[in-house]
């Protein structure tokens, strides 16, 4: 998403943001409704079509949205006006944006119950199990499969062990993967569930398994480079060269880089 599309999903979001912050519990039943929003938008294109043409009025389009979806949440119905009120490139687009909207919904209601940490830790384990796991990522991404099957199959990796949020939202991500591949929309579950948290995701891949004392260290070499509160993430894998791989967002750090900001942090305090 880019351009027009992404600046009316951002302005859409930041004005939702205090509206799932204030919804509490219930931001697990908004989130279920707005994913029924895009299942929706999803299953008709004449829909997308009708709440997205640039040509048609916004209160008509705000109209549509509550004859259609009037038996939801008010506030689902209020959030998905919003969205149909702005400008988008492609169609399919508002769809991608409603399903964020209910992301966000179902973090905040994680957030609310003081569990946020624990679901980014979840997903950001099942990503790494899925990414050394070949022949399951590709069971769960296989659309020929029915959703019963997929999702059967997650199941028996969950083991009903994990936070409800943590299980919604890896259900969504198994029943609608959305032109990217699992792994990428698990991803960004977990770089979602920083953001809520209001840190800056580092994604470490090491040799071996860091100390508490490493890993402290790599907290403060990373915050004093990027000058925000770090959420790290770690997995252990033999096979890295040179002993450690830092993902900061889009950014690769080397080790030399980390060895080099550690050395200016050494000195600017010495």
């Amino acid at each position: 998403m880019r351009g027009t599309s992404q600046a009316s999903r951002d302005a859409v979001l930041k004005a939702f943001e205090p509206v799932a912050s204030a919804s509490g519990a219930d931001g697990m039943k908004l989130g279920r409704e707005l994913f029924v929003v895009v299942d929706a938008l999803d299953g008709s294109g004449s829909l997308r079509r009708a709440l997205t043409d640039p040509a048609r009025d916004a209160d008509a389009k705000s109209a549509l949205v509550k004859h259609l979806f009037g038996g939801l949440d008010s506030r689902v119905v209020d959030v998905v006006g919003d969205f149909a009120g702005h400008r988008w490139s492609e169609d399919v687009d508002l769809a991608v944006a409603v399903e964020d909207a209910g992301t966000e919904a179902m973090l905040a209601s994680a957030q609310h119950a003081g569990h946020i940490d624990t679901v980014e830790d979840e997903l950001f384990q099942v990503q790494r199990l899925l990414e050394g796991e070949r022949d399951l990522l590709v069971a769960l991404s296989n659309r020929s499969v029915s959703r019963e099957v997929r999702l059967e199959l997650l199941e028996g990796v969950l083991k009903g062990r994990m936070d409800q949020v943590t299980q919604a939202l890896l259900h969504r991500a198994v029943e609608k993967v959305r032109g990217q591949r699992l792994i990428t929309t698990i991803k960004s579950l977990v770089q979602a569930a920083a953001t809520r948290r209001g840190r800056l995701l580092a994604s470490v891949v090491s040799a071996v398994e860091l100390s508490a004392a490493q890993r402290a260290r790599l907290v403060s070499i990373l915050t004093s480079a990027y000058g925000r509160e770090i959420q790290l993430n770690v997995a252990v894998d033999p096979e890295v060269l040179g002993g450690i791989k830092v993902q900061v967002g889009t950014e690769a750090v080397d080790g030399t880089v980390l060895a080099r900001l550690d050395e200016a942090r050494r000195r600017l305090v010495s």
